[in-house]
């Protein structure tokens, strides 16, 4: 048997925390760790009270990128990321010198709210298909970024 690293752990239980998620379209997980020791966790998923998309199905807005092409992305939920930065701070826990763990690529608002909290590492299973921001922003702010399988993350009426 082969142990699997640090990384492939931590990956491996973010999978189980997406498993609870309450959007299906980008159905993702985090994980935030310090010193090999989880510190809180997150999915993408409606704020508790509010209706979820598995049972009123999704608030889906147009979003249309610099190139001109058009997307669908839906605005009833929190993101993994910010669900778990959310716990931290409802629970009074630093954030600082952590390593957070996600499905894809963090967007935008999620690099601004990691570059913020102190997070200084980030690991993800695959690229984001608009996560040329979240790069920038991460290095900008020296916050390390692995992302373990260079494919990029494709769901349903993208």
């Amino acid at each position: 048997m082969v142990r699997p690293s640090w990384d492939e752990y931590f990956l491996g239980l973010v999978d189980q925390v997406a498993a609870r998620a309450t959007c299906d379209r980008g159905q993702s997980g985090c994980v935030v760790v310090r010193d090999k020791r989880i510190i809180c966790t997150g999915y993408v998923g409606s704020p508790s009270g509010l209706p979820h998309c598995d049972d009123v199905g999704h608030d889906l807005r147009r979003v249309i990128d610099e190139d001109g092409t058009v997307r669908r992305h839906c605005v009833r939920t929190v993101h993994a990321e910010q669900n778990a930065i959310c716990q931290a701070a409802r629970y009074g826990l630093a954030l600082a010198d952590t390593t957070l763990y996600c499905s894809m690529e963090p967007c935008r608002v999620c690099a601004l709210l990691i570059a913020s909290t102190g997070i200084t590492r980030v690991v993800a299973r695959r690229r984001y298909h608009a996560g040329q921001d979240t790069r920038e922003i991460l290095a900008r702010a020296g916050v390390e970024l692995v992302v373990m399988d260079d494919s990029v993350t494709v769901y349903e009426d993208q």
